[in-house]
């Protein structure tokens, strides 16, 4: 079991890939955030149109 560990804390391919994977992700929540943002943003200001046209 601890040699499968040290191969573990040798092999670096695993740990690019959970580093990619946490860069990854950080954007998509980045992304989602400001896409809400936005949204709301832009509902906002089509409503004031909408009413304003009424």
């Amino acid at each position: 079991m601890l040699s499968i560990f040290r191969r573990l804390m040798k092999n670096e391919k695993g740990a690019t890939a959970i580093e990619y994977t946490l860069i990854a992700s950080l954007i998509a929540v980045a992304a989602i955030t400001a896409m809400k943002t936005v949204g709301g943003k832009i509902t906002n200001t089509l409503t004031n149109v909408s009413n304003n046209l009424t």
